[in-house]
């Protein structure tokens, strides 16, 4: 299974996306976390991410560190 098989069926865009403003999308699965491009839909490259790195990420944003 690639890691855009593991992560297609659970895709979520920020509730603070417009219609037309660009985003991007989450998706996991078991142990992943993928990142994609909201412009480009299903044909964009998805960024894979290990939970505990997807974790770890949204700690220092919530701590304002990036």
């Amino acid at each position: 299974m690639s890691h855009r098989d593991a992560t297609a069926s659970n895709w979520h865009k920020s509730t603070f996306s417009g219609v037309e403003n660009g985003c991007v999308e989450v998706g996991s699965a078991p142990g992943i976390v993928g990142v994609r491009d909201t412009k480009l839909g299903t044909n964009s490259p998805v960024l894979v991410f290990t939970t505990a790195e997807w974790a770890a990420f949204l700690t220092a944003v919530k701590n304002g560190q990036l």
